[in-house]
């Protein structure tokens, strides 16, 4: 197996028996970015020399300490929402050209403090605004969307080019790509890992997490990067999951909803999803139907909060360079200042209940099981999804319709690759607990994914 094809958990111990140098793991990523750049446009920026620099450093620091801990000497990116001191922070858009990064964000600083290597920075849906990243191939097939906003982090990990990625979610945009790209994906809950440094969408619904190629990778780095950071209001002061227990799943309720999450959802994902959760069942876990309140009013109250709250954030942009923002996103943007206060304090006031709510659903089960999108990658420049009710969706709805509830109340989310459609396209499924429960979706995600065979591989088109 080549260097750039390992998992974390797999490179991290290699480095620490010393079989694998943090230098030749780096030049094996850097080699596969060259190679498969070109057809996938995951990255905004490689920043190459410095990652060796970084690799070099590491490597002595190993051969003269040991590692500091897994993290040490292993590749990675960073969604480009994410500050790095000395590169550019751009959020794909020309309204950040020529910006570059002053500090580490705290983030960033964790990462480094672990020993993490910085390969660059990955494309994102500009602004985080959007569930596509245009920019970016799937890497499955490159005819078809990356799914956004963290699509550069998702297809860097899915291809090869990064060992782990970091993306920021919104309403989906760490598990959507994940989930289409056919890698790991964690929303952990709302302040347990900082957002100082981070350019903001939401800021009531921002979170970010990582994207690997397996939950136990996702584990890892969840460890190095929660804690409480004074900077951001959103921050909780409290425990840090570092003890994420394996093993069967008996004792574990196991909730599957009964409305919502497998309605207007393709054929192929459902039965994929639900032979899942059966298999979850035969790890020893009780299924439990569930019953998803407040289900006709997420959208509503995720568009109600999401879209005032970004155009807040780019007020004064948005009357200085108009012209630089992508169409699709300025429209959003545009729409957000006819936003009236009175709809924005509703939003809110229906948050706080749909929090309330989903609280009491969650303390009858461990973990609630579902689809994370309806659908798998749809084809590049597709607008629209026609569902078998009749209905008609545009793609963005799609793919942020399940991801939401996760945003709205803060919950942990995973997703994780459960099977593939018949065109070979990756499908999720989704996991998710009460706030601070991350060790238990994590528990169930790594029970699942030691169950089965193939996970952790990349994806075939890209090589």
């Amino acid at each position: 197996m080549r260097p750039f094809e390992l998992s974390l958990t797999e490179a991290a111990r290699a480095v620490r028996a010393r079989e694998l140098s943090p230098v030749e793991l780096t030049e094996s990523v850097l080699a596969r970015v060259a190679a498969v750049e070109g057809r996938l446009g995951a990255y905004v920026t490689v920043a190459a020399d410095t990652a060796l620099a970084a690799a070099v450093r590491a490597e002595r620091e190993i051969s003269e300490s040991g590692p500091r801990g897994p993290l040490h000497g292993i590749p990675m990116a960073l969604k480009d929402l994410i500050d790095a001191e000395g590169l550019p922070t751009t959020a794909s858009s020309h309204v950040r050209a020529g910006h570059v990064a002053e500090h580490d964000s705290e983030v960033a600083e964790r990462l480094r403090a672990a020993g993490a290597v910085l390969v660059g920075k990955a494309h994102t849906h500009e602004f985080a605004y959007g569930l596509i990243t245009p920019q970016t191939n799937n890497a499955w097939d490159h005819g078809r969307v990356a799914g956004g906003s963290s699509g550069g982090s998702a297809v860097a990990v899915a291809a090869g080019g990064a060992t782990f990625a970091m993306g920021t979610d919104t309403g989906g945009s760490v598990r959507v790509p994940a989930a289409l790209n056919g890698v790991v994906g964690l929303k952990p809950t709302y302040g347990l890992v900082p957002r100082t440094g981070v350019t903001s969408l939401s800021w009531s619904l921002d979170h970010v997490g990582p994207l690997t190629r397996t939950v136990r990778d996702a584990e890892l780095v969840l460890s190095a990067t929660a804690g409480h950071d004074p900077r951001d209001p959103a921050s909780v002061p409290g425990p840090v999951p570092d003890r994420f227990p394996g093993g069967d799943l008996r004792g574990l309720r196991v909730g599957v909803p009964r409305n919502y999450y497998f309605d207007r959802v393709a054929p192929e994902v459902e039965k994929s999803v639900r032979g899942a959760i059966g298999r979850l069942a035969e790890l020893g876990a009780e299924l439990v139907d569930v019953e998803i309140p407040m289900a006709r009013h997420i959208q509503a109250v995720q568009w109600g909060l999401m879209v005032p709250e970004a155009t807040a954030y780019h007020e004064r942009s948005l009357r200085a360079t108009p012209d630089l923002y992508a169409a699709d996103v300025r429209v959003l943007l545009e729409a957000g200042a006819l936003t009236s206060a009175g709809d924005y304090l509703r939003a809110q006031r229906a948050r706080t209940m749909m929090r309330e709510a989903w609280a009491r659903m969650l303390d009858g089960v461990d973990v609630l099981a579902a689809p994370t999108v309806p659908m798998t990658a749809a084809e590049a420049g597709r607008e629209t999804v026609e569902w078998a009710d009749g209905t008609t969706e545009s793609v963005s709805d799609a793919y942020v319709r399940l991801c939401a509830p996760a945003n709205i109340t803060g919950v942990p989310a995973l997703t994780l690759p459960v099977g593939h459609d018949r065109a070979g396209l990756p499908i999720g499924m989704q996991l998710m607990a009460r706030p601070f429960r991350d060790a238990a979706v994590l528990r169930v995600g790594r029970a699942y994914e030691e169950s089965v065979t193939g996970g952790g591989r990349l994806a075939p088109l890209a090589a």
